[in-house]
């Protein structure tokens, strides 16, 4: 029987190359950074890269930025003038994370943003193309609304880790705050007609959302 490690082998060996630089980035974040498996990696980084060459946007908001793997992969499929604009809530990552931003081959097209991209992304005044969401968990759905309120109708949203380890199936997890909130976020979106959704089983899940037309839900409440 082939296991899930020789299926991902197989699948790495057969896509594009990493590229050195990104790779010495993953073994970077994965060496200096607690919980360096959150970075993108080689397939989810190559398929980021495929989707903004498909969806060809302008303008990227990324809300969560972490050692910048993300970002410098979609900052690949950018056509000339496009750019990415990441928001990391977290100053301690900003020593790491920005050297391999600003030393990165398309250092031109990031903009790394310290800061709450809930509040400060608005702020911005630029109505976005693509959002990709892979921030707190526990505040995916105010994310999501904000991404909403920020891009026009057409535009798309990706929201990483919305399997969670699969624990938003495990009953042992109901009471943890970061699957609940990747719970909450999916329940939500499954039934909000505002976007078109379809979730990939890729690594720890990936929801792709394109905004339309539809009708108006409003999300719950949120805990001050």
């Amino acid at each position: 029987m082939t296991s899930s490690h020789d299926i991902e082998e197989y699948i790495l060996s057969h896509i594009d190359p990493e590229g050195d630089y990104l790779h010495r980035l993953w073994r970077a974040t994965n060496i200096h950074l607690l919980a360096g498996r959150m970075a993108s990696g080689h397939l989810q980084g190559r398929l980021l890269k495929m989707l903004v060459r498909m969806m060809a946007p302008r303008r990227i908001l990324e809300v969560g930025t972490f050692g910048g793997y993300s970002a410098i992969c979609m900052a690949e499929g950018l056509e000339p003038g496009g750019v990415v604009y990441t928001f990391e809530i977290d100053d301690e990552l900003e020593d790491f994370t920005r050297p391999w931003i600003e030393n990165s081959p398309v250092a031109d097209r990031i903009r790394l943003i310290i800061g709450d991209a809930i509040t400060e992304a608005p702020k911005l005044g630029i109505a976005f193309d693509l959002v990709f969401l892979d921030g707190d968990k526990r505040t995916y759905l105010q994310a999501y609304e904000m991404a909403l309120k920020v891009t026009a109708p057409g535009a798309f949203i990706i929201a990483d880790n919305t399997l969670w380890d699969g624990h938003v199936t495990d009953t042992a997890y109901a009471h943890d705050a970061q699957t609940k909130g990747v719970r909450d976020f999916n329940d939500f979106v499954a039934g909000d007609p505002r976007v078109e959704k379809v979730i990939l089983p890729l690594r720890d899940g990936l929801t792709l959302m394109r905004k339309t037309d539809g009708g108006r839900k409003t999300a719950p409440d949120f805990e001050k």
